[in-house]
């Protein structure tokens, strides 16, 4: 008789609840695992407030190790990576008593997979024996501190460089040791095989989705915006480097020109723990809301949402939101092009201020323009854009094992017939 296979998950930081990018794509990777297996789920808490939610966890996981993570402690421990030549990221989430918890796991268990939420937690499942690794590396991290490094001025910059390409090293040995890897889209799966070749065959694309139920228009929903203004927003966690350099640069670059001739338009930065560089841009012109309830008022009653990042790649789940809200969204073309059945279709690509100034102007003269553009995005979303449909590649790369021992009895090396993917 076959029975429900036991899965160790391992998350830098708890998947619950997805209130920002990466805990959206973990929340919806556990549940798509616990839908169908037994998950042992190893992680850290990072937000103290985060910690009122390890209770809901457990509701759908066998056992939960949430271990608190305080970032000031880690950023000091991580330097210990310069005295030799790992990667800084992997001495910041380094910790003895998780690794206990995952010895002691996996025996008593007998866990035969794990699957791995970003490249360090690898460290946690690597040389163990009979436990195979799922890696879902979302984005080429190695590649962001790269950008990173050209963007700030030395000694950061060298700090940066090296960070990359200790990464980059890691990134392509745990490829190597792994079952099976993915990454958030096909650019970033290029990205990689062009950096790590000897991985090619061995990794593939598992893109982001989202929930259009939750995410849907409602006439009953008031707006949060003043009578007659006109509202341009974005949204993310205000403490995320990408989120903040993208609302500098508007507010330097394109909001000047928008107001000029809309002088009704106002700028909402709607998003959790904004910097104080982020507050700073607060005036007449700058809502910085901080942390909401809920942040679909804000999108459903946006004349437009932008998403004008410029150290960021591939599917941005602000963008898939806005648009099963049915706002038209402008965001940075590298963040279009990871999502090309989108593009055109409510979503509209810009690289310059000049671009997006433009863009949103067009919008902005025209209501009726922007209401049929923001329908046909939340359709397309529905067709293309689910996370069901999403995730259903990585159950090709999952059997269930016997009920004996309630394992897995094997990785697949390819997917499994695609119909089975929806049981």
């Amino acid at each position: 008789m076959r029975g429900v296979a036991k899965i160790l998950y391992l998350v830098h930081r708890l998947p619950y609840p997805p209130n920002k990018g990466d805990k959206v794509r973990s929340y919806h990777l556990l549940r798509h695992l616990a839908a169908q297996h037994q998950v042992f789920l190893g992680t850290f808490v990072d937000d103290p407030e985060d910690m009122a939610h390890i209770d809901t966890l457990r509701q759908w996981c066998a056992d939960v190790k949430a271990v608190p993570l305080h970032p000031r402690r880690a950023r000091i421990a991580s330097l210990r990576g310069l005295l030799g030549r790992d990667a800084l990221t992997l001495h910041y989430y380094r910790n003895a008593e998780l690794r206990c918890w995952v010895d002691e796991t996996v025996a008593r268990e007998g866990i035969g997979t794990a699957v791995v939420f970003s490249s360090s937690m690898a460290q946690y499942a690597q040389g163990r024996p009979g436990l195979s690794m799922l890696v879902d590396f979302v984005d080429v991290d190695s590649a962001k501190w790269a950008e990173y490094a050209d963007r700030h001025p030395w000694p950061l910059s060298w700090l940066y460089r090296r960070e990359g390409r200790a990464l980059l090293a890691y990134e392509r040995r745990v490829a190597l040791e792994s079952a099976h890897s993915f990454f958030v889209t096909e650019q970033e799966t290029a990205l990689f095989r062009s950096l790590a070749p000897e991985c090619a065959p061995m990794v593939e694309p598992l893109c982001n989705g989202v929930d259009a139920d939750y995410f849907a228009p409602d006439p009953a929903r008031a707006s949060p915006f003043a009578p007659g203004e006109q509202a341009v927003v974005f949204t993310g966690a205000m403490d995320y480097w990408p989120n903040v350099d993208a609302v500098q640069w508007f507010v330097a670059e394109m909001l000047p020109p928008l107001r000029l001739r809309w002088p009704k338009l106002r700028f909402h930065i709607v998003g959790r723990s904004p910097t104080p560089a982020v507050r700073a841009l607060a005036s007449d012109a700058v809502n910085v809301t901080g942390t909401v309830p809920d942040v679909r008022p804000y999108l459903q009653h946006a004349d437009v949402v932008v998403a004008p990042l410029r150290l960021a790649r591939g599917v941005q789940n602000k963008i898939l939101e806005a648009m099963a809200m049915a706002r038209p969204v402008v965001a940075a073309q590298s963040c279009v092009d990871a999502i090309p059945q989108l593009a055109g279709h409510g979503l509209q690509g810009a690289s310059v201020p000049d671009d997006y100034v433009a863009a949103v102007e067009r919008l902005l003269q025209s209501p009726e323009r922007a209401r049929d553009l923001g329908a046909e995005g939340r359709r397309r979303v529905l067709a293309h854009c689910s996370w069901k449909a999403s995730l259903s590649a990585l159950a090709g790369h999952l059997r269930r094992g016997d009920s004996a021992d309630a394992g897995l009895d094997a990785v697949s090396t390819r997917p499994l017939d695609p119909l089975l993917h929806h049981v």
